[in-house]
């Protein structure tokens, strides 16, 4: 892939495809990770005369336009973090986008509104899509994909644009590119694999492809009941994808014979409900009531998948343990970014909510060797699958 550098800038107004999709309280941003992830490459391009057009999404607002989902605040937030003002177009390939497209000087930077807006974006019809890149791309001369969060999707100012024009791939997407290279071609051992979150069925194809890779996967969260399931456990009222226990079943067999130890919890914190001031115990997997369901690991699955991490020299990381956002059920997670804090292995968080767990439960981002910025398109990087967004910019 070109690189920014392979890029003459100066002057040209260059369309950045970036990852700015942050959780929203209202207008209150919580977690400015991808603002703050997105930051090198623009102030690239900035020190380099470059006239800067920001695309990104946030949520799935399904092409219509919903003031709930507006970029206004991220605008707010980048240009603090810049210490520059980032003007912001109300539309997103329309009058206000193509009037400040225009006038930007060299250096200045804007953010366009929210490209979900555009049912075009999304658009399963190549021509709907086409249509949209065709009017993004008479904003800029020039395009930087550096949305990884979005990679994994066949957008128009993702997959359809960079076709369009002169293109390039920004310091992001090569880090996480250059990272997911490490965890698939040549990963140290012993790799070890943590998985959570709550659906198997969200996971099927990577767990597939990690049974050919990993030499021990830790699998928690909600998805573990499914496996508990499996293996004949009474789960009580935790969440379980009946439809998916033969598959899982297949799983256990194949690691068995492959040689790859799949370790699941041995005790959960079983609640009365869904609910922070629910009456909970820790109780063995043996043991749930059928009228509790898990919400989180034990103390003693917490010690154990410790141990498991202790003399890993590669880890990767996708799903919480549990559900960290309630405290009474953030101490599995908070357990496990523990252990990868003090492991001296290579270790990634995969985004999604691993990222904002350990965020959330107050970990230094520097503790892990990388925190990725798309946890869906790690996952299917990982399952071995092409990216539309990486390919269009290997054009």
């Amino acid at each position: 892939m070109r690189t920014i550098e392979d890029l003459d800038v100066a002057g040209k107004r260059v369309f950045v495809r970036a990852d700015l999709n942050v959780p929203l309280d209202g207008d209150r941003i919580t977690d400015d990770g991808r603002i703050r992830a997105s930051l090198p490459t623009i102030t690239a391009l900035r020190e380099r005369n470059a006239r800067v057009i920001i695309g990104a999404h946030l949520g799935r607002p399904k092409g219509k336009v919903d003031p709930a989902y507006s970029l206004k605040p991220v605008a707010a937030r980048l240009g603090e973090l810049l210490g520059t003002e980032v003007r912001f177009a109300s539309d997103t390939a329309g009058e206000s986008a193509q009037a400040i497209s225009r006038e930007l000087a060299d250096g200045e930077v804007a953010l366009v509104e929210n490209l979900r807006f555009e049912p075009g974006e999304t658009s399963k019809d190549d021509a709907e899509r086409g249509e949209f890149a065709d009017r993004l791309a008479a904003l800029a001369e020039l395009y930087v994909g550096d949305g990884f969060g979005a990679v994994h999707r066949k957008h128009a100012s993702v997959y359809d644009l960079p076709k369009r024009l002169p293109h390039a791939a920004g310091g992001l997407v090569l880090a996480e590119v250059n990272v997911l290279r490490k965890l698939t071609e040549s990963p140290q051992r012993p790799y070890v694999v943590v998985l959570g979150g709550s659906k198997v069925s969200d996971k099927l194809g990577v767990i597939d492809n990690l049974l050919n890779t990993a030499d021990r996967i830790l699998i928690g969260g909600g998805m573990a009941y499914t496996f508990l399931a499996a293996q004949g456990y009474e789960v009580g009222a935790s969440l379980l994808e009946r439809d998916q226990i033969d598959t899982v079943k297949g799983y256990l067999r194949r690691a068995e014979e492959r040689g790859v130890e799949l370790v699941l919890p041995v005790d959960v914190v079983a609640a009365e409900k869904f609910a922070a001031d629910a009456a909970h115990d820790v109780v063995d997997v043996r043991e749930i009531p059928a009228d509790r369901m898990g919400l989180d690991i034990g103390p003693a699955s917490a010690e154990l998948f410790a141990s498991k991490l202790a003399d890993a020299a590669t880890v990767f990381w996708n799903g919480p343990m549990g559900v960290f956002e309630m405290e009474p059920y953030a101490k599995g997670t908070r357990s496990v970014a523990q252990a990868l804090a003090d492991s001296s292995a290579f270790t990634v968080v995969g985004g999604g909510d691993s990222a904002a767990a350990v965020r959330a439960l107050g970990f230094d981002e520097k503790a892990f060797s990388h925190i990725s910025t798309g946890g869906g398109a790690s996952l299917e990087y990982l399952e071995g699958k092409t990216l539309p967004g990486i390919a269009a910019l290997e054009e």
